[in-house]
């Protein structure tokens, strides 16, 4: 007679993957607010500064890019990287939007504000820089072409980027940094010698803003890189301490930083 066997099932092993998977903790709103903000500031640093020392170097230096001096092969990558710019300082300022409010609907709001407004002049110039890219490939050379009216046009297309870029980055920094720069000193979700150097370099910034517009020295010179420095510390400094720490524990609640959902706006509606 044959005595039925039961076979032995082995047993499960945990993974060291499912062990993290369920003792990991989520990352909080606050936390993700501040990493998708201070990875945005960082964007805009590794986006912006390669294009006017690099990419766009000829097209704005050299006054006949527009019939065929110098290199053209980076103006469409100095452009991409001029988009990613601005939409970089709109992603930061609706990240920290829910924050601020907290603290200062005024000012979470003008910063929202400014930062669309400084990605709007990023966005002109680049259309301009793209026009005389436009004129150089396509009209320059062509039977007919009048070179005296494509320099003038190109001498003025490169003039619209050089006030765009006055306006905007040259400018909106420095309203950036007194409207989120008082809500951080305020709060205190940074130490406050980060939001210090905003506040202290604001008012520098205005300051070499107004010299080049009234035409004391030009936007790209030592004195204006010596009184944009510190504002250049702070958003770097912000960016790094958001993306790595995120924000110091403060009395707000996690739970007032809830994401937004189709019934938030059901609600509204109704």
């Amino acid at each position: 007679m044959t005595i039925p066997t039961r076979t032995a099932t082995p047993e499960r092993t945990t993974t060291r993957a499912e062990t993290t998977a369920r003792t990991r903790t989520p990352m909080s709103p606050m936390r993700k607010a501040a990493l998708i903000a201070g990875v945005a500031y960082l964007a805009t640093f590794v986006f912006s500064i390669p294009v006017k020392f690099g990419f766009w170097a000829d097209v704005l230096a050299k006054p006949n890019f527009v019939l065929g001096d110098g290199s053209a092969a980076g103006v469409p990558i100095g452009a991409l990287f001029e988009v990613l710019t601005g939409l970089g300082g709109v992603v930061s300022a609706v990240a920290l939007y829910t924050i601020a409010k907290r603290y200062s609907h005024r000012a979470a709001l003008g910063f929202v504000t400014t930062r669309v407004l400084e990605a709007a002049m990023i966005f002109v110039g680049v259309l301009s820089i793209l026009s005389v890219y436009t004129l150089r490939h396509d009209v320059a050379g062509t039977a007919g072409a009048d070179t005296g009216a494509l320099v003038t046009t190109g001498h003025a297309l490169v003039a619209m980027h050089d006030w765009t870029f006055l306006l905007g980055p040259g400018l909106m920094p420095a309203l950036n940094a007194l409207l989120i720069g008082s809500v951080m000193y305020r709060s205190r979700l940074l130490p406050r010698w980060i939001p210090t150097l905003g506040l202290i370099g604001a008012p520098l910034l205005l300051a070499t803003w107004a010299a080049t517009l009234f035409g004391v020295w030009d936007q790209i010179s030592a004195p204006s890189a010596l009184l944009t420095f510190p504002i250049a510390v702070w958003e770097f400094s912000f960016g790094i301490y958001m993306t790595v720490k995120g924000f110091k524990p403060t009395a707000v609640s996690e739970a007032s930083f809830a994401p937004v959902n189709s019934a938030i706006f059901a609600e509204a509606a109704a």
